[in-house]
């Protein structure tokens, strides 16, 4: 973004800060209160009653973020530190009332198993583990209170959390065991080969507009399936950008400019007869420094690839637009270069060198007279290099001869390879060998044989980086900023942007801690403000963002609760639907046998055979489970009519049913179900916290936004 652009959104943002500190006194006295409110101030939220302090936050955010680094955004941190903290809280209750507490000496005792921790020579005694060594390190470190003891402070907090919930989910999982009753039903159950005749009345065969949905449908079936419908406070936008964007005659005025620096000019000596690249795109303020690594055709934009290939020393092509960049390239030299060497080598370490091991103890001055010894007795047999390598080596080419397999030029130049050993195989001949000082060591090379020749070039390329003007940007500012005063005068978002040709796009469900905005990606203060305090729909405004402005209008507000009628009924219509159409379908279900039925609703009797609870597809219809599990229970030869699948309802009579052979031991299932049960600590978890009483006031007092 252009000058323009930075300038006013400081001034911007100055004025917003002091306007509202001056609005929020003078509209509402009451603030200054809310400020000096210590429990306001003070409390993030409460968990069953126990207040989560700010202090208490703060620091669990502090380690968690020296934890995680930069890998991890600010309200992803705060997110995963209050959801710990309310986690933390949950299982210190639970375990309290049912008489169990987590120590210093169980959090001890774990501490002792940790083998980074056992393996740690400070912590020995004649090489064996010694806890009371530990113990007074530990002790050490608090008395000092220092960084690395808030950094064990930490740990051992995590390992107390973690002990906490292990205990209770194997508290909990104890009691969570199964019969071999249990199993053998389950066996049963599952593999029972159920046949017989079903009518069959799908839901299309009722036309929805038979079927009349009101709100008040939507809204009882909301109340009467709450748990299912509890929803997080969220706020609905609708936004149109304004991307600030060269136009035609900015993109002109770039070209032109850039051309100009082809030839001297005015005393400035030109792109075309310069030699000092660094100095003149330094000069001319070149929007992508200088590169002057060797480039293959594949690697040049493909838009002056096969121009440029075709060209000599000092040449200059341009100025091109590649992609957002206007560029002139200049060869300054034409070479052959091998695409892939294959190598082998011989490594001498010395003391200091990158991955030297704990046993190297030559000098750099002892591993090249070593390296010049083994130089002097391979240079001139492959059999020997091959032998003393696998002898000398210790890197994964032991074994192998030292053959380090097949480079490429790009993988040799990669900063993950060294750039001496790059130069050396790849500026020289098959068969060369020679001794290479790389910050690994000394290194016997041998070039074994070189590949695919190319043409490949050094380049010098000027980039200007294609931009808006000023003049283009403050015209794009002046249509944001009428827009705005449109919607200001009682305009509504869609119809002026259809007048306007402009795109108006949705952002449904943003929470309080939220970050990302739809398409425009990480925008905080846009989510701050749709979370305003009196904030109402149809409010509007305007807000700078990278690349340009967008304009935004709060189209929906969600408090916490219950998710509403016009929210939940795109997801409630389709199943009031199918209930209402199978009250409908129920009452075509007339007759006293299967075939009376048939007659009635004109629909052939199908035949269903081997049908089981374990795989419950009735062929011809599809995954019905319900309506397979009434077959398993049904009596044989006695008809079950209005029975309520997922596609249809249907009428049905079992003809019989193939028991599974018995088996000599049903332990198999018994502990399949057993562990199914154990394996559900998170929805136990899940299910703890939902009975649970919770304040979570992270987002308002913590970062300004929320109810």
């Amino acid at each position: 973004m252009a000058i323009l652009s930075k300038i006013r959104e400081r001034s911007l943002f100055l004025i917003l800060v002091i306007g509202l500190a001056l609005f929020a006194f003078v509209l509402d006295p009451s603030t200054l209160t809310d400020f000096f409110n210590s429990q306001k101030v003070n409390e993030v939220g409460q968990v069953n009653g126990e207040p989560v302090s700010r202090q208490e936050f703060n620091q669990a955010l502090e380690s968690y973020r020296a934890q995680m680094g930069n890998r991890v955004s600010e309200m992803q941190a705060a997110k995963s530190v209050w959801d710990n903290l309310v986690r933390q809280k949950i299982y210190d209750s639970q375990l309290a009332e049912a008489g169990i507490t987590v120590g210093e000496a169980d959090i001890l005792n774990d501490l002792y198993e940790k083998e980074f921790i056992k393996n740690d020579p400070r912590y020995q005694s004649g090489g064996v583990f010694d806890k009371g060594k530990f113990k007074e390190f530990l002790a050490t470190l608090r008395a000092e209170n220092g960084d690395e003891w808030k950094a064990w402070r930490d740990y051992m907090s995590n390992v107390k959390s973690t002990l906490q919930k292990n205990t209770y989910d194997n508290l909990v999982a104890a009691g969570l065991g199964a019969s071999l009753e249990e199993g053998k039903t389950e066996y049963f159950n599952e593999n029972t080969k159920i046949t017989g005749e079903l009518v069959y009345l799908p839901y299309t065969t009722v036309a929805d507009s038979l079927v009349k949905i009101t709100k008040g449908d939507v809204k009882k079936y909301i109340e009467s399936h709450a748990s299912e419908f509890e929803v997080e406070a969220s706020r609905d936008i609708s936004f149109v950008k304004f991307d600030i964007k060269a136009t035609p005659e900015d993109e002109n005025e770039i070209k032109s400019a850039v051309s100009k620096l082809i030839n001297d000019n005015g005393g400035n000596t030109g792109l075309k007869n310069t030699t000092d690249y660094l100095t003149f795109l330094e000069d001319t303020e070149s929007d992508l420094p200088f590169d002057g690594s060797v480039q293959f055709k594949g690697q040049v934009p493909e838009v002056i690839a096969d121009t440029l290939f075709k060209g000599n020393v000092g040449d200059v092509f341009g100025p091109y637009k590649d992609q957002e960049y206007f560029k002139l390239t200049k060869i300054t030299e034409v070479l052959e270069i091998a695409d892939s060497v294959k190598s082998r080598h011989i490594l001498i370490p010395f003391v200091g060198g990158t991955r030297a091991a704990p046993n190297v103890t030559k000098t750099e001055e002892e591993a090249k007279k070593t390296a010049d010894s083994i130089f002097a007795l391979v240079k001139n047999s492959d059999a020997k290099f091959i032998e003393i390598a696998d002898e000398v080596n210790t890197d994964g080419t032991k074994g192998k001869g030292g053959d380090i397999g097949w480079t490429t030029y790009n993988v040799g130049f990669s900063p993950q390879f060294d750039k001496d050993f790059a130069d050396f195989i790849f500026n020289n001949k098959t068969g060369d060998v020679q001794v290479v000082k790389t910050k690994f060591g000394y290194h016997i090379i041998k070039i074994d044989e070189l590949k695919d020749k190319k043409k490949a070039l050094k380049l010098a390329t000027f980039a200007r980086k294609i931009e808006a003007s000023d003049a283009t940007e403050n015209t794009i500012y002046q249509n944001a900023e009428t827009f705005a005063q449109d919607l200001s005068k009682g305009g509504k978002i869609d119809a002026l942007a259809k007048e306007k040709s402009l795109t108006v796009s949705p952002a449904v469900g943003l929470k309080a801690l939220d970050e990302n905005v739809g398409s425009l990606g990480s925008q905080r203060q846009i989510i701050s403000w749709a979370f305003g305090k009196d904030l109402q729909v149809g409010d509007f405004k305007r807000f700078d963002v990278p690349g340009g402005y967008v304009v935004a209008t709060l189209s929906g507000i969600t408090e916490k609760g219950l998710m509403t009628v016009d929210k939940a009924t795109s997801r409630v219509r389709p199943i009031l639907t199918n209930e209402k159409k199978a009250e409908i379908l129920k009452e075509k279900l007339q007759g006293t046998t299967l075939n009376e039925i048939a007659t009635a609703t004109k629909q052939s009797q199908r035949k269903f055979d081997a049908v089981t609870l374990k795989t419950p597809t009735i062929s011809g219809i599809g995954y019905e489970p319900k309506v397979v599990g009434a077959m398993l229970g049904a009596k044989e030869n006695q008809l079950k009519k209005n029975i309520v699948g997922d596609r249809g309802v249907y009428a049905f009579v079992v003809t019989s049913r193939e028991l599974p052979t018995d088996l000599p031991n049903y332990d198999t299932y018994r502990k399949r179900i057993a562990n199914q049960r154990k394996n559900q600590t998170y929805n136990m978890y899940q299910a703890i916290k939902k009975a649970s009483d919770i304040e979570d006031e992270v987002g308002r007092t913590y970062y300004g936004v929320g109810q």
